[in-house]
């Protein structure tokens, strides 16, 4: 459903992304990892349409996004790291809004909305002025924004940003189900013990470059001991060395 190929992006002489190639199959949750700076943000921001490649090709559910933008962005839904919402509409009307974009209206989009509402505990606020919301119903606004007009594919950058353990319950069993649906959902996030226990598949990032890709049995095969975490792998992928660091300035 996303095919990424000899993707990059620069700004000037920088690389944000380098020649990235990647594929995410239909009905997977495919998780994609890296430290801050390692060009995360930069790639879904491309995959969803936000950004302009400086080389190379992606493809939405068979969609060229450069060609036929338009086709393959009504396939995607997007969940971005930062919120931002029309503060003088409602919940609701937001949802509305959201499904309009995508030419969907009438007693399904309802249907869906006031569910969708209704899971992440914000039934009694949606006829509220988002103005009123705090980060996290925000936060939990969007994503449900997202699910609203039922996209093949979603992207969504630190998922858990702002939400409370309920609220990343729901997320997690909706995760679960929507790919189990034959959906496909690429995530990136810092919190590694998520990606762990959701992701089918995870790719590792640094300075634009994957540096590791598969499933958690695929990653524990290629590191040094069959029994690492994937904070571990992370750590050692990514040449993390702030631990040690950190005891030779409290010995010193």
């Amino acid at each position: 459903m996303i095919e990424i190929s000899q993707l990059s992006k620069k700004y000037g002489t920088f690389t944000a992304v380098d020649r990235l190639d990647l594929v995410v199959p239909k009905g997977e949750l495919f998780g994609f990892l890296g430290p801050n700076g390692a060009g995360k943000t930069t790639t879904m921001r491309m995959v969803a349409g936000i950004l302009r490649p400086t080389s190379g090709t992606i493809r939405v559910a068979g969609l060229d996004l450069a060609t036929d933008a338009v086709a393959a962005k009504a396939r995607l839904g997007f969940i971005p790291d930062r919120p931002f919402i029309y503060e003088k509409l409602t919940g609701i009307e937001f949802m509305r809004f959201v499904a309009g974009l995508y030419a969907q209206e009438g007693p399904v989009i309802e249907r869906r909305a006031a569910e969708l509402l209704e899971a992440f505990d914000l039934t009694e606020w949606r006829d509220e002025l988002v103005e009123s919301y705090s980060h996290g119903m925000r936060q939990k606004l969007i994503i449900s924004s997202a699910f609203v007009h039922r996209p093949d594919v979603i992207v969504v950058d630190e998922p858990m940003v702002g939400l409370d353990p309920k609220a990343a319950r729901t997320l997690k069993d909706l995760f679960r189900e929507y790919t189990r649906r034959g959906h496909t959902i690429m995530m990136s996030t810092h919190t590694l013990e998520v990606a762990e226990g959701m992701c089918d598949r995870i790719a590792i990032i640094q300075r634009g470059i994957i540096r590791a890709q598969g499933t958690m049995a695929e990653l524990r095969a290629n590191a040094e001991r069959g029994d690492e975490g994937l904070e571990d792998i992370f750590l050692r992928l990514t040449g993390d060395t702030v631990a040690r660091d950190l005891v030779g300035v409290l010995d010193g």
